[in-house]
């Protein structure tokens, strides 16, 4: 009954027009930058971390909600008007959506996105929120070796999740450990690897890192790869012409399609959102191969399938209600948009735990009601209204546009520390995420190694100190055994059980 009313206390608050108009914001800004192809919510949410500088706590928390599901949902818009993801989440919807557009029912497909985005999103957020109290009921049973356990399993997944880049994902996770060991000891008041200079002493601020490898990162790829087709995509869709009405999925499509799709699709989603880094595009796609295998049309897969689209952006959205959980209780974050927000919480005095759910509902109620409210009534809203005018977002000059991330994401990374210092660390990390994306290095595997880092020390020593130094607590530790025997099951089924026969490739 008390968390009813506190999650009645968090939708009260979007009542409120400040907070609304950063709803809004949020989700406007997440749609353009879900369908630019190149950027994404986690771009979006990192070029505006500085302003949670300057804003109470629920706007920047509602605000970063609402990019999430926003930017989502909208990269299936230049997934199926021009077959370029704008995330990649939307792969499977590029493959299917597109066909559709190319028969000349593009707003078909894209009215069926909405909608399986509208249904998943709204299932996982009320999943979320069903299922919080429960979860941190269950993490105060976690004692000490169990969270240095807890994390190692984030960590191995995370690593483990791309098979083909294990030794690159072990290199990235360990670099971003080491930076975060810069700075004052995590147990005692004694200066690290600060070589004598007071500057290091204070440490290696997130902002930096975060607005190096996402962004900065993000401008010399792309103007990297500028491509002459992209041009010729990009000039097409300033072509198109496309009705309101026509995005209104017809009824009997609907119901082909089924709601056991929809619901399923969207419990794929907040299971796979509940796995650390696993993402939309896992989501996406397991879902996609699931709905295919069961379908009583598998023929029209590859060839424009409405009810693969339903399946692929149901979950997809469905996730960012699962990604929340392990971030809000145990400060492990789902992917790599809540890495960013859980940035967010602690900037702002809130620190991850079950204990925060205790004490700081409140803060908390108003952001997960902004994912549901973003989820259930502004997409098909916003679609219906500004659709047409989404899909010639692509026709933003890229020139006036990335030069523009560049300078906000500078001046950004310096109002956020008042630093020069910082600032010029954001360029350092930018030029080094930039190597290590086009060696095929994972900057998130960075990110989480530097997040996860301080909390895999201090649990490991704390952990040993209570045990004399002897490391057989996590064995004897019920709690730690049942995280090291999940991590060595995720390990078998990632890497050495073989899959079954799928279908056909498309």
């Amino acid at each position: 009954m008390e968390m009813f009313l506190t999650l009645s206390g968090g939708f009260a608050a979007l009542a409120d027009w400040k907070v609304l108009a950063f709803m809004i914001s949020g989700f406007l800004i997440g749609t353009f930058f879900g369908a630019m192809p190149g950027l994404t919510s986690v771009l979006a949410i990192a070029l505006l971390l500085p302003i949670t500088y300057t804003i109470d706590v629920i706007p920047a928390l509602v605000m970063c909600a609402s990019i999430f599901m926003a930017g989502m949902y909208s990269g299936s818009i230049t997934a199926t008007t021009i077959n370029i993801p704008g995330a990649p989440s939307s792969m499977m919807t590029a493959i299917e959506g597109n066909r559709l557009m190319k028969k000349g029912l593009g707003a078909n497909a894209l009215g069926h996105a909405a909608l399986g985005s509208m249904i998943g999103g709204s299932v996982g957020a009320l999943l979320l929120m069903a299922f919080m109290p429960l979860a941190a009921e269950l993490s105060l049973l976690i004692r000490t070796p169990g969270k240095f356990s807890l994390v190692l399993f984030a960590l191995v997944v995370i690593i483990i999740v791309d098979k083909q880049n294990i030794p690159k994902g072990m290199a990235a996770t360990c670099l971003g450990i080491m930076l975060a060991t810069v700075g004052i000891d995590v147990l005692q008041p004694i200066p690290r690897f600060s070589f004598g200079t007071e500057t290091l002493i204070e440490g290696i601020d997130i902002m930096p890192l975060v607005i190096g490898a996402f962004a900065v990162s993000e401008v010399l790829i792309q103007a990297q790869n500028w491509s002459s087709s992209l041009g010729q995509n990009l000039s097409q869709a300033k072509g198109l012409k496309i009705r309101r009405r026509d995005f209104l999925p017809p009824l009997s499509e609907i119901r082909e399609i089924g709601l056991f799709t929809y619901l399923r699709s969207a419990l794929i989603g907040y299971g796979i959102g509940i796995l650390p880094g696993a993402g939309g595009s896992m989501a996406g796609f397991v879902s996609y191969a699931v709905a295919r295998s069961g379908s009583k049309k598998p023929e029209e897969y590859g060839k424009g399938s409405r009810e693969g689209i339903a399946a692929a952006e149901s979950a997809n959205n469905s996730m960012c209600g699962g990604a929340f959980v392990p971030m809000l209780m145990f400060g492990i974050p789902g992917d790599p948009t809540t890495a960013i927000v859980l940035g967010v919480l602690v900037i702002n005095g809130l620190q991850p735990g079950p204990r925060l759910l205790e004490n700081q509902a409140d803060l908390l109620a108003p952001m997960l009601a902004s994912l549901f409210i973003s989820a259930l009534v502004l997409i098909p809203l916003t679609l219906y209204l500004f659709g047409p005018y989404f899909v010639r977002i692509v026709s933003i000059p890229k020139g006036l546009l990335y030069s523009s991330i560049a300078v906000v994401a500078l001046v950004g990374s310096y109002v956020a520390t008042y630093s020069i210092f910082q600032m010029f660390l954001a360029l350092i990390f930018g030029v080094l995420a930039f190597v290590m994306r086009k060696q095929g290095y994972s900057t998130v595997s960075l990110l989480l190694g530097f997040i996860l880092g301080p909390d895999l020390e201090q649990y490991l020593r704390r952990a040993l100190s209570l045990n004399d130094g002897n490391p057989m607590i996590f064995l004897t530790s019920p709690d730690s055994l049942f995280f090291l025997g999940l991590t060595l099951f995720a390990v078998y089924m990632i890497l050495f059980r073989k899959p079954k026969a799928g279908p056909d490739p498309i």
